[in-house]
């Protein structure tokens, strides 16, 4: 049986594909929270699901039960949905790509949303993900990038990323797309590590931004932009309660972003605490 689910077969202008998924490579649901911010812009239903049977541990990743309006029970999934984005009069439409990553046979699965692309004359992907990072929430959120070709990287002025170590479905995906002759870019947002639990718009808003600019498209972020203030007004709010925390930021603001730091070991206490502000929102 084939794994890939065809619902329908969108007619698309030059489409560029944006993808994102959750799990590892989603640091504050940054990438996920863009890919849904975007679908929620426009009325959108899946093109094309990738099956889950082969992909998913369903101890890991269960299947939830749920109640319509009429009290119909009924079961939903983690499939990977494809949707298609009209955004005439713009030269070029897209297609989002979103899902859980997989727990197994990766290969598999990526070179299967790989050839979904190719077979939806997809001309470009651009990947989002994020990463835990000794970053500021008071400076502009850092980007780096990886692509399929470095001259990709100099074509769209993105720093390139010199991580070195393990990788998630992003990573694999990039795979896929070389394999079937897409040109492909993996954008990362660093998140501050003390904001780690928390949904973070300031990185939704860089990555969506910087999605745009690569894929020479106008997307309106005008609301994803003041949930951002907002969530960095709340922030510097805690600062003024908290001269420890002021200056531990004060400090993250001359670091560098090289590569991701493991959150559980950086700023300990304070992270707790400032977690527990935003919570309470007080």
């Amino acid at each position: 049986m084939d794994a890939i689910r065809r619902i329908a077969r969108p007619v698309l202008r030059s489409p560029c594909a944006v993808m994102a998924f959750e799990g590892w490579n989603d640091a504050s649901d940054a990438a996920s929270g863009a890919a849904t911010f975007l679908l929620g812009q426009v009325d959108a239903e899946p093109f094309a699901v990738i099956e889950p049977e082969d992909f998913y541990d369903f101890q890991a990743h269960r299947p939830q039960v749920v109640i319509d309006q009429g009290g119909t029970r009924r079961l939903t999934w983690p499939t990977t949905g494809a949707y298609a984005i009209d955004l005439t009069p713009q030269p070029r439409d897209l297609v989002v790509v979103t899902g859980d990553e997989p727990n197994h046979r990766w290969k598999t699965y990526t070179r299967l949303v790989a050839a979904l692309m190719a077979e939806s004359d997809v001309e470009m992907v651009i990947t989002m993900g994020a990463f835990i990072g000794q970053v500021a929430h008071t400076q502009p959120v850092p980007i780096v990038a990886v692509a399929t070709r470095p001259e990709l990287l100099v074509e769209h002025d993105l720093a390139a990323s010199s991580y070195q170590g393990p990788t998630g479905i992003v990573g694999v995906m990039l795979e896929a797309c070389r394999e079937v002759g897409i040109p492909a870019v993996s954008l990362w947002a660093a998140t501050p590590h003390y904001l780690a639990a928390n949904p973070n718009p300031m990185a939704m808003l860089a990555l969506l931004d910087r999605t745009a600019a690569v894929a020479g498209v106008n997307i309106d972020t005008t609301e994803l932009a003041a949930a951002a203030a907002d969530f960095q007004g709340r922030v510097d709010a805690a600062l003024t309660h908290d001269g420890d925390f002021a200056a531990y930021v004060h400090e993250l603001e001359g670091e560098s972003v090289d590569e991701p730091i493991d959150s559980a070991y950086a700023g300990g206490m304070l992270v707790s605490e400032i977690e527990d502000y935003l919570r309470d929102g007080d």
